[in-house]
């Protein structure tokens, strides 16, 4: 497979890479300065000239709070761009695979969501995730949109990278307890990207790890990976925090990895099985 990968600079565009070079594909791997997605004609121009059987997109703009701030960027980078990238691989004949978020659902349930559930974003950043997803439509029969959460991953500066920092830095650390998905490694989701832009599946697929935690129950499984005395790690709840976030945030925004469980899987496992190898690799052990 000639496979284009967007966003490769960032930890699941780096996971998609290794693991697709790994697979024996042909792989180019663009970051933003090699190609700005929000570009039209330096889209258009790369996918007609590459002509990639595939696109796996991880370009995003993913600050939740700077999002809110900045609406339009917002949207420029998360909607806008995946219009380009659709009209660019509907030029060159590939199959796009755009990934998005949990963050698109509204978080006011007790149990997992499905594909097939109405989504109802909080955030702007919500919002423009989920105009690209309605832009990766815009591919035709030859797109998939693939909904994941809580990524960690050990390349780049991630959520990950931020709590060991914290853990580093700070005696104590406080965490909200009533904020819960399912967190999910990038070296796991990397080879269901690639199978997906492989077999060229159609429509809404959600891919995430196996298990339901909270923020603080993720953190003080990260402590414990790292070999930190997780009792370091509190518990506050999202109406405490002060100062409050500028963006609202689902309260349950797990994802039923309904698709990939009918299609026969394989579904990702639970994230705390390679949280310690992604960690060690972090701390460079």
């Amino acid at each position: 497979m000639r496979l284009l990968v967007t966003g490769a600079g960032g930890q699941m565009g780096t996971e998609v890479r290794l693991c697709a070079e790994r697979a024996g594909d042909e792989v180019i791997a663009v970051d933003h300065s090699a190609l700005d997605v929000a570009d039209r004609d330096a889209v258009l121009g790369a996918l007609t000239t590459i002509r990639p059987d595939a696109v796996v997109n991880s370009a995003a703009w993913s600050e939740v709070d700077a999002c809110e701030g900045d609406p339009s960027r917002a949207y420029v980078a998360n909607a806008l761009s995946v219009r380009w990238l659709a009209e660019g691989c509907r030029r060159a004949g590939a199959h796009l695979v755009h990934l998005s978020t949990d963050y698109v659902f509204s978080g006011d349930r007790t149990e997992p969501y499905t594909e097939w559930d109405e989504p109802g974003p909080l955030s702007v950043y919500g919002h423009s995730k989920l105009a690209g997803e309605r832009e990766a439509a815009l591919a035709g029969p030859a797109a998939t949109v693939v909904r994941t959460s809580w990524i960690l991953g050990q390349h780049g500066r991630n959520l990950l990278t931020r709590i060991l920092a914290a853990l580093d830095t700070r005696p104590t650390l406080s965490y909200v307890d009533d904020q819960a998905s399912r967190p999910t490694l990038a070296a796991d989701l990397a080879p269901v990207l690639r199978r997906l832009a492989s077999e060229r599946r159609l429509g809404v697929v959600h891919a995430t790890g196996a298990v339901t935690v909270s923020r603080f129950e993720l953190v003080r499984a990260v402590a414990v990976a790292a070999g930190v005395d997780p009792t370091r790690v509190l518990p506050i709840k999202t109406a405490d925090l002060d100062p409050a976030p500028p963006a609202r945030r689902p309260a349950y925004s797990a994802l039923d990895n309904a698709v990939l469980r009918a299609c026969g899987g394989p579904l990702l496992p639970d994230f705390r099985i390679g949280l310690p190898a992604v960690v060690a690799a972090i701390r460079g052990g």
